[in-house]
């Protein structure tokens, strides 16, 4: 029998903004692929209808658990991602 688990490494931290300057924060194996869903309304609940979405955040690679942990930490820290929605000029 082989070991077919994969390595929990490889997930990334991401946030989206729309041109309303509503915020999206979420976690892929793939940002491109993912943002691509989220603009084609296939993506999270939040996202369908609130696009189009722009990625302005990445963070990674990182261990799946850390991902989570950090998605959490983004989402409640609003001077962080009032931040980045400055640095991307909204």
């Amino acid at each position: 029998m082989t070991d077919t688990a994969q390595p929990d490494t490889g997930w990334f931290v991401y946030v989206l903004l729309n041109d309303r300057g509503i915020s999206y924060t979420g976690i892929s194996t793939d940002v491109a692929r993912r943002l691509t869903q989220h603009n084609a309304g296939a993506g999270a609940r939040f996202t369908r209808g609130r696009g189009p979405w722009r990625l302005i955040h990445q963070e990674g690679p990182l261990p799946h658990g850390d991902a989570l942990r950090r998605e959490l930490r983004i989402k409640k820290d609003a001077r962080f991602r009032s931040s980045l929605k400055q640095q991307a000029g909204c």
